[in-house]
């Protein structure tokens, strides 16, 4: 063997190569594991998140169902009472409200279309029961029908106007404006209020705006402000390719 073999440094040395060598492959093999492991973690952690939020979704839409339809059923039963002509047509508007939330309501995305017309059933119910001490504005951009958004999504907000809105000058006065200005889908609902007493959010109201800040984040905007005898809710969403008919 050549003599530099022979040599006791060498040999120590080669020895070191070696053990550091092994330990350095050692480690990176324990780093590639710990790395696996936890973004297997991670991975388990966000689909155990969006379980949460789906559920956390279902619970929310589970207290605003039957809030509505306590409110509805209600309204029909005093019309029974009372023997009224509009009690058959109110009982086919709810089975209207009932059919799409039964139905649509677990969907994802619904057409904006299908919203507009489940607003316009539920108008139709209170104005039966306010008769002349309501008034009612209700103004629409002609939206196309790819216009996709969360179902029920207005309905608390508006539910939420006739429940604490006062009569002022001996009309509730509620104005709803629902357009599109570019990407961005507009929604804002005044009614009328005390000047003096802050109108309660209700448990729609409140539902709502977890909702919205779980569907739409960092893709929206809301403000609720009681400003003299007026109560107002402002929402913007933006959305992807949102288009009303005269931009086709």
């Amino acid at each position: 063997m050549p003599a530099l073999t022979k040599s006791s440094s060498v040999i120590l040395v080669c020895v070191l190569l070696i053990v550091v060598l092994a330990s350095g492959i050692k480690i990176l093999s324990h780093n590639y594991k710990s790395l696996e492991k936890n973004k297997s973690l991670e991975n388990k952690i966000l689909q155990a998140q969006l379980q949460l939020k789906e559920q956390e979704l279902k619970f929310l839409k589970m207290q605003i169902h039957p809030h509505f339809l306590f409110n509805s059923l209600n309204t029909i039963y005093g019309f029974s009472l009372k023997k009224k002509d509009e009690a058959p047509e109110m009982i086919l508007k709810l089975s209207n409200l009932l059919d799409y939330i039964l139905y649509q309501v677990d969907k994802p995305t619904v057409s904006i279309a299908d919203e507009i017309h489940h607003l316009e059933d539920y108008i139709s119910l209170e104005e039966m029961r306010f008769h002349d001490t309501l008034a009612v504005t209700f103004t629409k951009s002609k939206f196309t029908s790819d216009v996709q958004i969360a179902p029920m999504l207005f309905i608390p907000f508006l539910e939420n106007s006739f429940k604490h809105g006062k009569i002022v000058d001996e009309k509730l006065s509620i104005k709803i404006d629902l357009k599109i200005d570019h990407n961005t889908l507009i929604s804002e609902i005044v009614n009328t209020s005390e000047s003096d007493e802050k109108q309660r959010k209700g448990i729609g109201l409140d539902n709502i705006q977890k909702r919205v800040e779980m569907l739409y984040p960092n893709a929206h905007q809301l403000l609720v402000e009681h400003v003299g005898n007026q109560f107002k809710v402002h929402l913007q969403i933006t959305i992807d390719g949102l288009k009303t008919k005269k931009d086709v």
